[in-house]
Parts: C-alpha cells; structure tokens; sequence
C-alpha cells in the first residue's frame, strides 16, 4: 500500500486537499484546483491572473510548502508589492508547519536556525540562503538567490498609476531574474490582477512568463483576452459554455457576483473580477486616435467643413498606430464647401533645456473653426540657435502670423532669443508669450479633449508619418516614449502620467489658444457664405443684368464677379465681363 505522505509528494492537489482540511476550510474549488494544476505542471516562468477571492495567494503559499515537503533543501523567495505582505505569507508558512502534524518535520532542529517572519529555516541542510526570505519589490533584493521566487501582487495602484512607476516597476522585476539559480527545476511565479492595460504582466508576458486568466464569468468576448484564457475555460467554451455564466459557482453564485457588481461599479468589476481592463482604460485615456481626422493636408487652404466618419473602410491601414489596441487613425468621409485660405496660422512653441526633454513647435491653421496640423518638429539641444532658426524657417513656410511661446521655462528668455532672430531675418511675426497656470494633465486634456470629441482636428499624415520615425537612435521602448501619438494616447489626468509630454503639450498650447475661433461653426458660416453670394447676385442682377447673365453662364462666384464689376477696384469694366 503506498505512503500517504509519498501521494502527498507526487500531487500537489491532493497536498492542497489535505491541507484545506486541516485549516477546516471547504475542499478546494474548481478554479482552485485549475491553479494548483497550473502551479505543479505549468511552465519555469508563469503567471497567476485569477478573480479576486479565488485565494491564489494561499494556493501559492500551499504551493512554497509543497516544494519543501518534496526537498527540504530549495531556497525559496517572497516578495509581494509591500514589505508587509510578503512578511505576511512568510508567518502563514511558519504557522502551518507548526500545526500540521504532517508537516511537523520540516521545524528547524538546530538553535541555529532562522526563524523570523523575514526569513526562516527548515529542518535542512546548513546554508547562508534562509529556506524561506519574505522582501518587498522595492527591498533589497540583489545579493540573494532562490530555486522558487514567488512574486505575489507585486502591481497595485500606488506603483503603477503612471509611466515612470510602471517602467521601474518593470525594472526591479528585471532584477528578480537575475536571483534565480540556475538549476533545470528553477521557476518564477507571478500572481497578481492587472491594474491597467499597460500592466508590468502584459510586458511579462511579452519576456515569455506565460499567463494563466481566470475571468470569474464566461466573457463575452474572447478577443480581450488575446488567446490567454486558462485551459479548462477555453475547454468549456469550446463545448458550449454559455457567455457571462459563472465559472466557478462554488466560490461565487450569480447573484452574489451582480450585487458586487453594483456596489463596485462597471469599470472596477471589470477589472478585479474579468480581469478585462478595456472598459476602464476607455473611460481613463480620453484623447483617441480615432477621434482625429488625418488627411493630406494643404500648406495654404482648406475646404469650408471637413466631414467625419468611423467606417472600416475608412481606417488608413498604412499608417502605424501607437495608441491602445483597437484605436485606428480614420480620414475624412468628405470635404466640404469652397477651398480658401487659412483664417490664421501659428507656430505654437514648448521650450526646454538640454537633455533628455524636447523641445518642440506644432504649426497649425484654422479655419471655419477646424484646426490644421501641419507639422510637427522635435529638437533635443535645448533652445540653441539653430534650433531656433530651424522653427522661423518653418515658420516661413506655412507663412505663420503668430509665434506662441511657453513662458514658464526660462522665463521669457527664450521669446528674446526669438526677436533677435526675427531681426535678423527680416521676418514680421508678432511673438506672444503664454503661462500655464494649470496642472498639466488637466490642462492638456481640458484643451484638446473637446477638439478632438468633435472631430475638429485635422492632422496631416507627414506628422504621424515623422512621428514614428523619429528618434530612430534610440531603443524602441525609448522611442515609443517621445511620440506624439503615444503620448496623446496615454495621457490622463493621473499627476506625472507619461514620462515625456513635450510634444502633446506643445499642441495642446495652440489648441488652447484657438479656443474662441473653434466656437465658429462650419455649417454656420457656409449658409452665411451662400446667403452672402445670393443677395451680391441679386444686386448684380438689378444693376446690371447683362453682365450678371454673363457671369452666371461662366460659373463665377462672389469675388470674381466683385472684381468684374470693378467694386474692388473702382474702375470700370466692358459690359461683356
């Protein structure tokens, strides 16, 4: 008859039955037992994402005990996103094999022995490495090495709310690696639930630690999950498992699950109980890509309207796209009304010293309300002179009337530096200095939020086009970090939100300044125009109705038959024209 505890030591199910019984706590669940199978025969990284009250932290802790019930010998760490909480697994640990009579041979014999809530020993061979070491992620972790590493919640919304706490986040998860030993049986256990849809589990994922989700109800659309569904529940789907059913009903009923529903809101269920993150990074990232209308767009007219439209066929599939999944740059339906020239043009200016922020000049036109990017430039040598000449010679070319400069860096310096230059070029452009006097975040959304909701902005491809290829020296994780789009696409209004801004910032300072022309309406002032070209027909009609025969069959409008009749000049003209 075989040894129970030599079962035990074979299948770590069973281990977690047994255990489950001795803390008098109900068998374990369906989804509890997809876990521990995850746990016993998944990959040597992997990755735990499972509902919230699954209990996949003391799966795992049940799973750290099992490795030393096999092999006393493995060195095991903790770490979780707080000293306290991995602190908190470590005296969990201790606590169990204390009372499990079969599991009292792994207490420590020697007086020797670690046992503290930081690190503990059991009954093992002697060793500088504690068979168990609880850390927080921002402890030290270098110096140590493990045969398991447990990172559990690693993510919360204290370390991951913005750009630069992801990518350090990222980083010390880079240096767990280098802990590990580097045995055949070594692993790397994530447990955590996403927080964003920039999560550090999505970049895991992307190092090849391969994730296990386990949404609390059958999703209705598969595609949020991109393939990473846990493989009992894709069996279930496969065989017909009905949508928006629970998953696991011994853990959760329905109705349980729609009162947390109701008292979490939409967004929040969403997040800890589907772990689907694409509703609340809607509602979270307002600026899309989607709401832009991108065209070629001319240096010196633009059509009376420009119409919007988010029909597949127009998605410009050629452009690439930085933004979140499943926002797509779209062009125009159509274009409305007569081409004429710009209303005004400005060259919009975010200064910056040398490093590694830009500096950067938006060029935009407006007319009819509608605002024209037409390019975009980015310097990374502060405001040096040629940088300065660089932007007046664009300046030049878009024949731009104002120059709209960021006051609050170098305190009118720079506006200076820009006269002088404007001297010596021989270049008649009035300088106006602007100060943001509003947290940044809720000054650039405030400003281009509403523009872009009413598809007001046009953006010509050359920008998305010089976007995405610009800073080519740097790493692509880098790169990504400086463009326009991405910044656009990742701005909310969370203090510190994107690393770099420079380039959103720079546009959303001409957008803002463009404030009173965009309360013009497009369709207003085409009916003006219609309404202004018939009574100027009916008075060609009553002073002349030969020469206004005339110009009706030759197809003139306003201004043509203005300057026919010589209202523009004074002088008279043969009555045939």
């Amino acid at each position: 008859m075989e040894n129970p505890l030599e079962a035990l030591q074979d299948d770590f199910k069973l281990f977690l039955t047994a255990l489950w019984e001795q803390l008098d706590l109900p068998p374990p669940t369906r989804a509890q037992f997809s876990i521990a199978d995850y746990l016993q025969f998944g990959p040597k990284r992997l990755q735990i994402q499972a509902f919230r009250g699954v209990g996949k932290s003391w799966i795992t802790g049940a799973f750290v005990l099992w490795t030393l019930f096999k092999d006393p010998e493995k060195k095991i760490m903790i770490i979780s996103a707080s000293k306290e909480r991995a602190d908190n697994m470590s005296i969990f640990l201790q606590k169990l094999i204390i009372e499990t009579p079969w599991l009292s041979h792994l207490q420590p014999r020697s007086d020797d022995s670690r046992w503290s809530r930081i690190s503990f020993d059991v009954n093992c061979s002697p060793h500088q490495a504690p068979s168990v070491k609880s850390v927080g992620i921002t402890g030290q972790l270098t110096g140590s090495r493990a045969d398991l590493m447990v990172l559990d919640d690693i993510e919360v919304p204290g370390n991951s709310m913005t750009e630069m706490m992801r990518e350090k986040l990222l980083q010390l998860c880079t240096e767990a690696e280098s802990i590990l030993t580097p045995k055949a049986d070594s692993r790397i256990c994530y447990l955590g639930t996403p927080q964003t849809v920039f999560t550090v589990y999505r970049k895991l994922a992307e190092r090849n630690y391969r994730p296990f989700v386990w949404p609390a109800r059958y999703p209705r659309k598969l595609s949020q999950y991109e393939g990473l569904i846990a493989p009992q529940l894709q069996e279930d789907i496969d065989q017909g498992a009905e949508q928006w059913e629970v998953t696991d009903p011994d853990r959760f009923s329905s109705d349980d699950l729609i009162e947390r529903e109701a008292a979490m809101g939409r967004s929040n269920f969403m997040l800890q109980f589907m772990l689907d993150t694409s509703l609340s990074d809607a509602e979270k990232f307002p600026l899309k890509m989607a709401d832009l209308v991108v065209t070629s767009v001319n240096p010196s007219k633009a059509p009376e309207s420009v119409v919007w439209c988010s029909d597949p066929k127009n998605v410009i599939k050629e452009l690439s796209t930085v933004g979140l999944p499943g926002d797509y740059f779209y062009s125009p339906m159509q274009l409305v009304g007569e081409w004429e020239d710009y209303q005004e043009t400005i060259c919009s200016v975010d200064p910056s010293g040398r490093g590694s922020d830009e500096t950067t000049a938006a060029f935009l036109s407006q007319r009819n309300g509608f605002l024209y990017l037409h390019e975009m430039r980015a310097y990374r040598d502060g405001y040096s002179d040629s940088t300065l000449l660089d932007i007046l010679k664009g300046c030049k070319k878009f024949n731009v009337s104002t120059l709209l400069i960021e006051s609050n860096f170098g305190d009118g310096i720079v506006a200076e530096l820009f006269k002088k230059h404007l001297q010596n070029t021989k270049q008649s452009i009035y300088i106006e200095e602007t100060r943001a006097n509003v947290r940044k975040e809720d000054r650039i959304i405030d400003s281009l939020e509403p523009v872009m909701n009413q598809h007001r902005l046009v953006v010509d491809k050359s920008v998305i086009e010089w976007d995405y290829a610009s800073n080519p020296e740097e790493a692509p994780e880098k790169r990504l970090l400086y463009m326009l789009f991405y910044q656009m696409s990742r701005m909310c209004r969370e203090k510190f939100a994107i690393k770099h801004d420079d380039r959103l910032d720079c546009l959303a300072q001409g957008v803002q300044y463009y404030t009173e022309a965009l309360s013009i309406s497009a369709e207003r002032q085409i009916a003006q125009r219609k309404l202004d070209d018939w009574n100027s027909l009916m008075d060609d009609m009553m002073d002349n109705p030969q020469s206004s025969a005339n110009h009706l069959v030759f197809g003139m409008n306003k201004d043509q038959r203005d300057k026919a009749r010589g209202l523009e000049t004074g002088k008279p003209v043969p009555t045939w024209v």
